[in-house]
C-alpha cells in the first residue's frame, strides 16, 4: 500500500518529465457547495518534487459568515474555531494566491481534485475581498491542470459506482495517516491518486502538458453536456452543471468529492 506522504504510487516507475514533478497540489474545506456565495474554511498547498512532498502550507481562515452546522459535521471547522484562531480572510487569500500563482507561473501543474470547484471558488473569493483573481494575476487563463477528477471520467468511463476523492483512494489501495476532509490530507490523497492514474494509464506520462489541459477540457466539456441532457430529460429540478474547466462561474449543484464543503 502506498500512503500520502509518499510520491509514487504503488509499481509507479520513476517516469521523465512533468511527471516526476514538481507538482503543485491545492485543495479547500469550505462553508458549502455554491461557488457564488460561500467561503474558504481551510485550504492547503502541497508541493511535491521528484525526491517527495518539499513543502505543505495550510491556512485556517475566518470566512467572516457562520459555519453551517453540515459542513462543519464534515470539515470539523466550527464558527466559533474559525472566528478565534483564523486567519483574516483577505490576508490568507493573498498568500494562497500569490504562492499559487508563483509556481504557475514558473511552470508547475496545478493538480485539483475537482478543480472547477476550488478554483472557480478561489477566484470568487479573491474578487469578494478586492483581490485580483489567479487569471488577472498569471495575465491569462489558469494551465496546466491536473485534476484526477475529470481523468478518471475520462479514462475510465464505463466504471459504475461513485467517483470521489474517497472512492478513488479506495480504488487504487491508497493509504494515509490522516481522515479525509481535512485540506492537507486531501491534497496528499490527490497527487497519489494522480500517480496511481499515471501507472494505470501510462501513455499519460508522455503527454504534452498543455495537450493534457486542452483533453481534460473537452472531457469535462462532453461529460457536462451529457449530464445537462439528463437532467433536461427528467425535469428534477437540478441546475446545469457548467462545461467550463477548469474554472466556471456559477452554482456547483453536487459535489463529487462526496464531502459537500470542499475537499
Amino acid at each position: 500500500m502506498t500512503t500520502y506522504a509518499e510520491h509514487h504510487a504503488p509499481g509507479a516507475s520513476p517516469g521523465t518529465g512533468w511527471s516526476r514533478g514538481p507538482l503543485l497540489g491545492f485543495d479547500t474545506e469550505t462553508t458549502g457547495l455554491d461557488v457564488a456565495v460561500d467561503r474558504i474554511v481551510t485550504a492547503a498547498l502541497v508541493l511535491r518534487s521528484p525526491d517527495g512532498t518539499r513543502s505543505v502550507r495550510t491556512w485556517l481562515l475566518d470566512p467572516g459568515v457562520a459555519i453551517p452546522a453540515e459542513a462543519t459535521a464534515i470539515h470539523g471547522i466550527s464558527t466559533a474555531e474559525a472566528r478565534a484562531h483564523g486567519q483574516d480572510a483577505v490576508g490568507g487569500l493573498e498568500e494562497i494566491a500569490a504562492i499559487l500563482v508563483h509556481h504557475v507561473r514558473d511552470g508547475v501543474p496545478l493538480v485539483a481534485y475537482n478543480a472547477s470547484f476550488d478554483l472557480s471558488l478561489l477566484d470568487r473569493e479573491l474578487a469578494r475581498h478586492g483581490l485580483p483573481t489567479v487569471p488577472e494575476r498569471l495575465g491569462r487563463p489558469v494551465a496546466p491542470v491536473l485534476d484526477p477528477l475529470v481523468l478518471d471520467r475520462w479514462l475510465d468511463r464505463a466504471r459504475e459506482g461513485k467517483r470521489r476523492l474517497g472512492d478513488l483512494v479506495a480504488l487504487y489501495g491508497i493509504e494515509g495517516d490522516g481522515e479525509l476532509h481535512q485540506a492537507d490530507v486531501d491534497v496528499l490523497a490527490t497527487l497519489d491518486v494522480l500517480d496511481a492514474q499515471l501507472v494505470a494509464h501510462p501513455h499519460l506520462r508522455g503527454a504534452a502538458l498543455d495537450a493534457l489541459h486542452a483533453a481534460q477540457a473537452g472531457a469535462h466539456r462532453a461529460w457536462a453536456e451529457r449530464v445537462n441532457a439528463e437532467r433536461a430529460a427528467s425535469a428534477d429540478g437540478r441546475p446545469p452543471t457548467s462545461t467550463s474547466w477548469p474554472s466556471t462561474s456559477g452554482r456547483v449543484a453536487t459535489s463529487p468529492r462526496g464531502t459537500g464543503y470542499g475537499g
